[in-house]
């Protein structure tokens, strides 16, 4: 029973973190299954659950198009849509007008309906419940479909268009497209009415803007008729009758591939647009469109400014000087004609819906003016000359000027009686209170800030004092100090601090060079408190502590609330950008010979702040980031700023969370006590990147590579170490030996249990090859208890000049160097 219960206790504490790993690759496996073709019944989701795949959850047969949740504008807010892959266009989405959060959930009900499920209701519906519903595919034409009983259609996404028509997608009568809302929360749409397909704004009176049977550009099939549906075939926009004949042809192309993948995009701009979805995400839109002309839409300029050459914006110089060019509309439904006046705009002016209505009757312009006068509703008018038409809008969009060979139109605006001269008045009064109240107000501010200003001052000047003092005598107190500069010295060296190299603990590095052409790389904490405390922290380290693989502090500066600190500058930078892929740098591949000298120097470095300083130093923040090199590639240890000291009798000590997250050991996640094992770790982490030339943890690979320790340790297991290797890399059989060393080294560093991982100077010793390397304990040979005492490191003396003594299977000595250098 004893025996049973120990062999119980440790199964739990070896295997927790074996578990947690399990845990997550078993997570990341479920969210990265994107279902292809079709769901069933029974089937929920929300973002989170699909976080990693971009929201998308369901992959047409031959991912063309996903479906899923898309970020809004507001990135807390999510939409069900439709999108083309290759492209990243969405083609249709389900809840435009009622937006979820991520953890509202997507649900495919056992009754058949589908919907989005909010905390307060029902986003949106498919309405399908009853129905006898089997599945939901997405098929490679971007068709969402409900499908019953021997595959019918019982519901589709082509029947319910957005603002999006594809090819295969007949829009019908009744059907409409919307677009989303301009900055002026104008949305534009496109119906088939009475026979003739149009564009519309949305206002209050809709006012339409384009029709089919106005544009000259169409080609007629000579057949007469009233068109029923459309639909996008080739390169063309096909319109047809109610018996299905082609009436309207409209060629948007000149590219007639039938395997292109068009889309019609009604956009905010209330423009039809005609993409090519195959061109990936480089798609632009073809050069015709609907309607040509850029000013014959709404709202290409705010309202009441003139559009003009392509898109340019003028403010009418009538509505500038009393206005601002923003006229507030005067009605006469609650009150007489005589509380409102009409306001002169312009002449020569044209308006995109003027060739789309009739006019409201003959007048001459004084009648006209006076029926928009008597008319609640008229908010502007239109008045031609030559054939005494008169037209009333209540709302009206952009105005354009008209074509030279066209007299134009001319424009009233209905304001209050008075509305300019009063309000120019009215606005010098109110203008002139606003600035005595605030000139009082700011008066009586300064001078109380001036009071504040100079007892703070006063008082604050005692404390600096003090707090220098006390700086001083600590800075004097530490032995063989480096260079002392001043603030100046390193503004005029850096330039201001204008080229940043690098971002390190609690503050930026900057370039710096002497007058004497020394590089220098300036260290400026930009944090106070907490960076004050590490800025001491690093000058009575890194000042008293020299070793070729530590990065040398050559200065500081203590001035004011300013603290640098001033580092023998690194020609190569940091580790990271030399085997990490990226596509913003492109530095040379390091050889396998480098990145091992890399790796050893790095070790050697580590070895020294644990074992040869007065006081044991625990890094805390091993990464490649933290590894900088020579311009000769040698390797040195940098930013002590998180650096933890160790009495020598110390073999465990409990501190706050520190570090960076992929490369912490497992003790600081179950808040256990740290060791300098607990930098063995992360530099294990550290040389299996260096070995894999990848990150420990890349989602962007499969489920079974995404964790790189894991698979490194499977990898052993089946004696496959070469799969490990940077597939960049070209080795020789020579190297081989020294790659298969790196794994195992790495493997034993990165042991869950801390006593199962060697001291750096044991690493280091296996690196050079004064000792062998034992096979690494894989997890399932623990969980297993193979290892049934677990090897442990002992503590016995030994010497750096040869060999260890020997050791009997997987125990060896811990051999104590002089001094790694």
């Amino acid at each position: 029973m004893y025996i049973h219960m120990r062999e119980l206790m440790a199964l739990f504490r070896y295997g927790g973190t074996l578990y947690f790993f399990l845990i997550l690759v078993f997570e990341t496996r479920i969210s990265g299954s994107q279902h292809i073709g079709q769901i069933y019944p029974g089937f929920e989701a929300s973002q989170m659950d699909w976080i990693h795949n971009n929201g998308q959850f369901l992959l047409s047969k031959n991912s063309v198009f996903g479906f899923g949740f898309y970020r809004g504008l507001d990135v807390k807010f999510f939409v069900l849509t439709l999108v083309h892959i290759s492209s990243a266009k969405v083609v249709w989405t389900a809840n435009r007008g009622s937006l979820i959060n991520n953890s509202d959930k997507f649900v495919f009900d056992k009754n058949g309906n589908v919907y989005l499920q909010r905390s307060n209701g029902v986003a949106w519906s498919t309405n399908t419940s009853g129905a006898r519903v089997k599945s939901m595919e997405l098929q490679d034409s971007g068709n969402l479909v409900l499908l019953g009983d021997s595959g019918s259609i019982l519901w589709q996404s082509f029947s319910y268009p957005t603002d999006t028509l594809l090819p295969g997608q007949v829009f019908f009568e009744n059907m409409k497209l919307k677009s989303f809302p301009s900055t002026n929360n104008l949305s534009v749409y496109l119906e088939i009415k009475s026979g003739d397909v149009v564009l519309y704004a949305g206002y209050r009176t809709p006012q339409t803007y384009w029709s089919l049977a106005s544009d000259s550009r169409k080609t007629n099939k000579s057949l007469a008729g009233k068109v029923h549906s459309a639909s996008l075939v080739s390169n063309a926009w096909n319109f047809y009758d109610l018996d299905k004949a082609l009436l309207w042809q409209f060629i948007f192309s000149e590219n007639s591939d039938r395997n292109a993948t068009w889309a019609a995009i009604l956009g905010y701009d209330g423009a039809i647009k005609f993409y090519n979805l195959q061109k990936g995400k480089a798609v632009v839109p073809e050069a015709i469109r609907i309607p040509q002309n850029s000013c014959g839409v709404p709202e290409p300029c705010s309202p009441y400014f003139a559009c003009y050459f392509e898109n340019r914006c003028q403010c009418l110089s009538s509505l500038k000087s009393k206005f601002n060019c923003k006229p507030q509309i005067a009605s006469t439904c609650t009150s007489s004609k005589n509380s409102a006046e009409l306001v002169y705009v312009g002449e020569k002016l044209d308006y995109f819906a003027l060739e789309f209505v009739t006019p409201f009757s003959r007048y001459d312009l004084d009648a006209c003016k006076e029926a928009c006068l008597h008319n609640c509703s008229c908010a502007v008018l239109f008045f031609e000359n030559s054939t005494q038409s008169c037209f009333m809008f209540d709302q009206i969009g952009s105005l354009q000027r008209s074509q030279d060979e066209s007299s134009g139109y001319i424009s009233y605006v209905k304001v209050s009686t008075g509305y300019g001269t009063h309000k120019e008045s009215k606005g010098k009064i109110i203008l002139l209170t606003v600035f005595i109240v605030v000139a009082t107000i700011i008066v009586i501010a300064v001078l109380l800030y001036m009071g504040l200003w100079y007892h703070r001052k006063k008082k604050r000047s005692l404390e600096v004092t003090q707090e220098s003092l006390e700086e001083d005598d600590f800075l004097g107190s530490i032995s063989g100090m480096p260079v002392r500069f001043s603030y100046s010295d390193l503004r005029k060296a850096t330039k201001s601090f204008s080229t940043k190299v690098g971002q390190g603990g609690f503050g930026s590095v900057y370039l710096g060079l002497l007058t004497d052409g020394t590089r220098l790389a300036v260290k400026k904490l930009e944090g106070i408190g907490q960076g004050k405390k590490e800025f001491r922290a690093e000058i009575s380290l890194i000042g008293s502590v020299h070793h070729v693989h530590l990065v040398k502090l050559k200065g500081f500066c203590i001035e004011g609330g300013h603290r640098l600190l001033v580092y023998e500058y690194m020609g190569n930078g940091s580790l990271d950008k030399w085997i990490f892929k990226s596509k913003e740098e492109s530095h040379q591949l390091l050889s396998w010979n480098a990145r091992f000298n890399i790796a050893l120097g790095t070790a050697k470095g580590l070895a020294y702040l644990h074992e040869e300083c007065e006081v044991k130093i625990v890094h805390c923040d091993i990464k490649p980031e933290n590894v900088l090199l020579d311009d000769n590639f040698t390797a040195k240890v940098s930013d002590f700023g998180l650096a933890k000291l160790m009495n020598r009798e110390d073999s465990l000590v409990y501190t706050t969370l520190r570090g960076t997250r992929g490369y912490l050991a497992p003790e600081w996640i179950t808040n256990s006590p740290i060791s300098e094992k607990t930098d063995v770790y992360s530099y294990g982490v550290v040389l299996l990147e260096i070995v894999g030339g990848r990150r420990s943890y890349d989602l962007g690979d499969d489920s079974e590579k995404a964790h790189f320790p894991s698979y490194a340790f499977k990898m052993l297991e089946e004696g496959k170490l070469r799969e490990i290797l940077d597939p960049r890399l070209e080795i020789n059989e020579n190297d081989y030996e020294t790659v298969e060393t790196a794994i195992k080294v790495t493997l034993w560093c990165v042991q869950d249990d801390m006593q199962l991982r060697p001291p750096m100077t044991k690493v280091v010793q296996m690196l050079e090859g004064l000792c062998d390397v034992p096979q690494p304990a894989t997890p399932s040979q623990l969980s297993a208890r193979v290892y049934s005492g677990f090897i442990k490191w002992s503590n016995e003396e030994g010497t750096s000049s040869g060999r260890p003594d020997d050791y009997s299977g997987a125990f060896l000595s811990d051999i104590r160097l002089s001094g790694p250098r």
